[in-house]
């Protein structure tokens, strides 16, 4: 396995395999985000550089993916913003204004499933740092998406960003691997993400039922879901946890 970082700019094509190889990757609910609309399409038009695969060029085949975009940041806490939805449009803001960016932000990353299992969540953070590195930004902001946040739905993000283990590391597992990569916890936020939809819609997404007014627990989700019938509307703010990390000259290993 030879995988080499390549980005949108370079390669097109290579995004055509993207809904086979990554289906069912994400929760389905993931995909109906309320910023999506607006943004998600022009990622590929005004920032290619800063969208990139993990491509095992011996077998011919996409093995993760991440996306990014820069932003502004003077480098306080204060200047993180809510998360997720705010840094993409704040993104496209800057640009349009011809702000300098101050960090790379992280969208996501994913890994296909042929390839799970095998270290390759610290490959992406590095495909990270050289896409922040060929852009001059000395900082990759992450809003992390807790693995195991959906396991306590009710605790409030700030709270489970602070848990640790016996052994004093964090006790999310992708937290854990983000710190142990060089990254600070600098912030949480409850409202990273928004996604709202009709209620058909939510039960579709879901599997469940929501046959009155309220708060629901639901597979997957990070924090409960609005249900508000009269309204026909569900709504459902994904949390996260921002994670900073100094970009790394070149040559230079991550921790692992």
């Amino acid at each position: 396995m030879a995988l080499v970082v390549v980005t949108h700019e370079e390669r097109p094509e290579l995004w055509d395999r993207m809904p086979e190889r990554f289906a069912g990757i994400v929760p389905e609910y993931n995909l109906h985000g309320d910023v999506n609309d607006t943004y998600w399409n022009r990622l590929f038009e005004e920032f290619r550089a800063y969208q990139f695969v993990l491509y095992d060029d011996v077998r011919e085949e996409v093995a993760g993916t991440g996306r990014s975009l820069p932003r502004s940041w003077d480098g306080t806490a204060a200047d993180l913003g809510p998360g997720l939805d705010d840094s993409i449009a704040r993104a496209f803001a800057d640009r349009a204004a011809g702000r300098p960016a101050g960090a790379l932000c992280a969208l996501g990353i994913e890994v296909a499933e042929d390839y799970q299992r095998k270290g390759l969540s610290g490959l992406l953070l590095d495909g990270m740092h050289l896409v922040a590195r060929r852009a001059g930004l000395p900082v990759v902001l992450v809003p992390v998406r807790p693995t195991w946040k959906d396991r306590y739905p009710l605790v409030p993000i700030e709270r489970y960003a602070a848990w640790r283990r016996a052994d004093g590391a964090p006790l999310d597992p992708w937290i854990r691997t983000q710190v142990g990569a060089g990254g600070t916890v600098v912030g949480a936020s409850e409202h990273s993400s928004r996604i709202t939809g009709t209620v058909a819609e939510w039960e579709s997404w879901t599997g469940l039922a929501f046959p009155e007014d309220g708060d629901y627990v639901f597979p997957g989700g990070l924090s409960p879901l609005r249900i508000e019938r009269a309204r026909d509307l569900g709504s459902y703010w994904e949390p996260g946890v921002w994670i900073a990390h100094p970009v790394r000259p070149e040559g230079a290993a991550l921790p692992r």
